[in-house]
């Protein structure tokens, strides 16, 4: 099913300083998984419309006799045991993310700070009112890619190295005048385990002059040097304007993919959101999170693939308060909140180190800017590593690379 490169993407909106350390909260069983989507044996990704994915049944999930589950109002899931780690240790380095130049925030810049927040410096370069974002570590820890965007120029995906030199974009896949490439953008990469690939997410076609909402938005994935392009997802191919897929993260061995789903007033259901499981050549695509949880943006295996970690988010204005840092394991079992809630804090995507001890993530009170903490990997001892005066800092990317001497 490899499609050659042919010169034929969107955008979304994201989101304290606690004193003590967080409780584990292992989610109850007041709400149980909705089944997985999946695409039927031996069909290829767009063969069956989203419109005719059935649900399965869910599985019950056993509660582990060492650890009984306790009743969880922020979630509500079975509790299940973890799967057996098989990475293999590695080095925790820089912590790329996002920060805003300006109090008005149009221009934004990648930065890279050390996990203990002693020393912070800015990577990219961006011209006055152009975004810099979501940026990714390559798996050596040598290079950076990010998406850039800027005044009426569309997302287009670069890549640099650690030291801010280097700078190449990745070119785009849409040749000039091409009727499909109408409001085209190519965004939020994310490296392979071998770094042989970069997924991202692809939006193009006319937008709705109501809700601005691009007609077309699934994923691809593109060698580093922007060739052998391919797409994985066709979730808007039969149902144009009815979401945006973004956020690929990649699974610790190379073979599947988790997304962020996030469906329109015209999607079903409507306003929602929702994580995605694919496999890396397109097929199995599977729903990974109930879309009562609205979990979004992007997700993050741990290094030896047992659980993912995610940020919920409620419904409302974006930026609203109220949402949470959760973990899953990959067959959809055992949502577990990490962070406490009720609460009125609005939190940020999560990543966790190389090594899996612990997890950065963005953090803003009520009304406040977000900043990063990095915390454990049971969700206790949160502790904060940036100020930015004001002007935020996001996204987070736990990588291996090490400070420039």
């Amino acid at each position: 099913m490899t499609r050659t490169r042919t010169r034929l993407s969107p955008t979304t909106p994201h989101r304290s300083d606690p004193s003590t350390a967080r409780t584990r909260h292992r989610a109850g069983a007041g709400l149980l998984l909705a089944g997985t989507l999946l695409t039927g044996c031996g069909a290829q990704p767009g063969d069956i419309p989203l419109s005719e994915i059935r649900a399965e049944s869910p599985t019950p999930t056993p509660t582990p006799a060492a650890e009984p589950a306790v009743a969880d109002a922020t979630a509500g899931v079975v509790g299940a045991a973890a799967a057996t780690p098989t990475a293999p240790p590695a080095h925790n380095g820089l912590i790329a993310a996002r920060a805003f130049l300006d109090q008005d925030r149009l221009t934004s810049a990648i930065f890279a700070v050390t996990p203990d927040g002693k020393t912070r410096r800015q990577v990219t370069q961006p011209a006055d009112r152009t975004l810099d974002d979501h940026p990714a570590w390559s798996p050596d820890g040598t290079t950076l890619a990010f998406d850039r965007t800027g005044g009426d120029s569309p997302g287009r995906i670069w890549t640099t190295g650690t030291d801010g030199q280097n700078v190449h974009q990745l070119g785009s896949l849409c040749e000039a005048g091409a009727p499909d490439c109408l409001n085209e953008t190519e965004t939020m990469p994310a490296w392979s385990p071998d770094g042989k690939q970069l997924a991202f997410t692809r939006g193009w076609g006319a937008a709705d002059p109501t809700s601005e909402q691009i007609q077309y938005s699934d994923l691809y994935v593109i060698a580093p040097d922007g060739t052998t392009a391919q797409r994985l997802t066709f979730l808007t191919n039969d149902t144009p304007y009815s979401g945006v897929v973004t956020d690929p993260a990649w699974s610790p061995d190379g073979k599947q993919l988790v997304f962020s789903y996030r469906t329109s007033a015209t999607g079903q259901p409507a306003n929602s959101r929702a994580l995605y499981i694919v496999n890396a050549d397109g097929t199995g695509l599977r729903r990974l999170t109930p879309w009562e949880l609205r979990a979004g943006d992007r997700a993050n295996w741990s290094p030896d693939g047992s659980r993912i970690v995610f940020t919920t988010y409620p419904a409302g204005p974006d930026n609203a308060p109220g949402g949470g840092i959760y973990t899953v394991h990959p067959d959809g079992t055992a949502v577990e909140a990490l962070t406490p809630g009720p609460s009125d804090t609005t939190y940020g995507i999560a990543s966790y180190s190389p090594d899996g001890t612990a997890i950065a993530f963005a953090q803003a009170p009520a009304g406040g800017t977000s900043e990063l903490y990095t915390m454990r990997a049971d969700g206790s001892g949160a502790t904060r590593i940036t100020d930015t005066a004001g002007h935020g800092e996001s996204r987070p990317s736990w990588g291996t690379a090490q400070p420039s001497s």
